[in-house]
């Protein structure tokens, strides 16, 4: 893996080297930005006179993956906050979409505590959890993190459900409608204030394999409703692993958090806000193929302003300074 390629006259700046072979592209504990190329070397990607540097890493080794009792084969366990670690359990083959490459879904959810307690939560046979993990966020701005996770059911498709730690058991929350048919789905993208209102919102994509809405959800009082829905976007490759297919930055530097999400094909990037309560398309950059790997952002450098960075499914590489 090795090359430089010198970026495009238009605003932002995009740089893109071909040949890599890029797998997998990632921010490291460090800060910086890693990439992995398909014979599972790693590199450091850097900026180095205005064009795009790969430093090789030979020593580089990502974290361990961290198994739990229960958990999905191919799970992540979340970590932080009062909740120590979470993860998905009970595996499954009673819902038989293989959104994610296999039939073998969550049946519950584990948590371990900070006092050395472990709770389960469990699903009734009507629905499992269609994710890899459940994310801890703070979704109703009262301190503690909950947990965000895609709930599907059997006969409805997917949900945005919100779990959290009440009277020493875990519950759920809230949740949004379902999609309303079988084998629909939807992927989380993350929570922040992205309209500027001072609360947090939930952003997703709802069926980003057909016709894709990036849509905001707000937790209020128990209930979690939509506030914004704007179509033509996607996260997610049908039957992949990689559910990290958009970022979170501010782009145009107004303190207000942007998303940057692949359009519909993934043949191009979006860099949208809500800043405000409007939706606005901040840059659309067309791609020369799909984007296949997760969308990594860092400050790169040392440089003003948020790094993205991704692979795309010729092997290039391609870097995007907002």
């Amino acid at each position: 893996m090795a090359g430089l390629a010198t970026a495009a006259a238009a605003e932002p700046r995009v740089y893109r080297v071909a040949g890599v072979g890029a797998a997998a592209v990632f921010k490291a504990g460090d800060g910086a930005l890693v990439a992995r190329d398909g014979a599972g070397a790693y590199h450091r990607v850097a900026l180095t006179d205005g064009r795009l540097d790969l430093a090789p890493l030979p020593s580089f080794a990502p974290p361990p993956r961290r198994h739990r009792p229960d958990m999905l084969p191919d799970g992540i366990v979340t970590e932080g906050g009062r909740i120590a670690a979470a993860w998905l359990a009970g595996p499954t083959s009673r819902y038989r979409h293989a959104v994610l490459g296999d039939a073998i879904e969550a049946s519950g959810l584990r948590v371990a505590l900070t006092d050395g307690r472990t709770l389960d939560y469990r699903l009734p046979p009507d629905s499992v959890f269609e994710d890899r993990l459940a994310r801890l966020a703070d979704l109703d701005g009262d301190g503690d993190r909950e947990l965000l996770v895609v709930r599907s059911y059997l006969d409805a498709g997917a949900a945005l459900a919100v779990l959290d730690l009440t009277d020493g058991a875990i519950r759920i929350a809230a949740e949004a409608p379902a999609i309303g048919l079988p084998n629909r789905w939807l992927n989380p993208i993350g929570v922040a204030d992205f309209d500027g209102d001072g609360g947090p919102e939930a952003a997703v994509v709802i069926t980003p394999h057909i016709g894709g809405v990036l849509t905001l959800y707000r937790l209020r009082e128990g209930v979690l409703r939509r506030v914004a829905a704007e179509p033509g976007f996607s996260n997610h490759a049908l039957g992949a692993r990689e559910l990290g297919m958009a970022a979170i930055l501010d782009a145009d530097g107004d303190g207000v958090p942007d998303l940057a999400v692949p359009g519909a094909a993934r043949r191009s990037l979006r860099i949208v806000s809500f800043a405000g309560g409007r939706f606005r398309d901040l840059a659309r950059l067309g791609l020369p193929a799909d984007i296949v790997t997760a969308i990594a952002a860092a400050e790169l450098d040392g440089r003003a302003g948020t790094a993205l960075a991704f692979g795309l499914a010729d092997g290039s590489l391609v870097v995007v300074q907002p």
